[in-house]
């Protein structure tokens, strides 16, 4: 049994990572929405979202920095 992850070329790996953390992202944000649309919101519970929605945000901003390449102007 072979290793997808190991065969496939980094750039590619983070770009699905990538995908997967965009997804979640958008996820949250309408998870988020929703609650505070609601009547019933829980407000630790739409600040730890949002929290896990800013450290996304984090590792986005991160795989994009290494998926561009450094321009030296």
């Amino acid at each position: 049994m072979t290793d997808t992850a190991s065969e496939m070329p980094r750039e590619e790996v983070l770009r699905v990572k990538l995908s997967v953390l965009v997804r979640e992202h958008r996820d949250l944000d309408l998870a988020i929405h929703a609650l505070e649309e609601s009547r019933l919101a829980d407000q630790l519970q739409i600040r730890r979202m949002k929290s896990k929605k800013l450290a996304l945000k984090d590792r986005i901003a991160a795989i994009e920095d290494e998926l561009t390449p450094d321009i030296i102007a």
